[in-house]
């Protein structure tokens, strides 16, 4: 095993022998690494956190750390991460709280870039990137393949849909629609389908066909959003399925 002779490691941590601990890391008692983790240096690992294979820790990053919530009395609240991330330097990840069920989530192969904030009780999909500085609020949803520009703030118990780009620089106070491409100039506007990203994913000109479709009735027609959630679901597709299910669920609105 590949422990700097600097790294605090607690009695009860399960830390398996394919894992590399650099200098100054800090690993709690109730953490348990997957195998062939890789924590740089500087890196806390805290409360009960559970840690799937092959992610990396940059330098300064904390994760399972306590809520920033002053509800929280030291319950023991849980932080899940699955396998492949990368977590870049000073990412902070809190811990659940009991009001909020208890659990973070950080799913599988997702890159969190410098900075970034996963506040208490989010739930973050696999395929995700949130850029730098990008700052989820307790009780956020990120669905998977979804893109959190660099400096956008995500309000609490907001849902930011499967395969959204967010633009940098957004302010995030309602849903985000799912395929979208999102962004903010004088105000936050939805500007159609995130048509390269969904290229990349494999998506067919006849899937695209389909959600341009969609959102043309969504976005440009002078229809409320009920009356174009009735056309929308005359058409055929499991992406429209997904795309008006988000809507039927929707609490806080969505960006349009």
């Amino acid at each position: 095993m590949s422990i700097h002779a600097s790294a605090v490691i607690a009695a009860g941590a399960r830390v398996p022998e394919s894992c590399t601990v650099g200098p100054f890391c800090t690993i709690g008692p109730e953490v348990a690494l997957g195998e062939n983790c890789t924590l740089i240096s500087h890196v806390v690992l805290d409360g009960r956190t559970r840690i799937g294979a092959r992610n990396t820790f940059h330098p300064f990053s904390a994760v399972g750390v306590a809520p920033q919530d002053l509800k929280y009395g030291g319950e023991p609240t849980e932080a899940i991460i699955g396998d492949d991330n990368t977590i870049r330097e000073s990412v902070t990840i809190s811990r659940g709280t009991v009001g909020g069920g208890g659990v973070t989530r950080l799913g599988s192969n997702c890159l969190l870039m410098a900075c970034v904030h996963i506040g208490h009780d989010s739930q973050v999909g696999s395929h995700c990137i949130l850029a730098n500085a990008a700052t989820l609020a307790g009780h956020v949803v990120i669905e998977d393949y979804a893109t959190v520009g660099a400096f956008s703030p995500v309000h609490q118990h907001c849902t930011v849909g499967k395969y959204a780009f967010i633009g940098g620089g957004t302010i995030v106070t309602q849903d985000v629609l799912p395929f979208s491409l999102t962004s903010s100039r004088r105000e936050n506007k939805a500007f159609g389908i995130n048509k390269i990203g969904l290229a990349r994913r494999g998506f067919s000109a006849e899937r695209l066909q389909v959600l341009q479709k969609a959102f043309r009735l969504l976005l440009a027609a002078k229809m409320n959003t009920s009356q174009a959630l009735g056309k929308i679901k005359e058409l055929e597709g499991e992406d429209v399925a997904l795309l008006t299910a988000f809507l039927e669920r929707s609490e806080r609105g969505v960006i349009k």
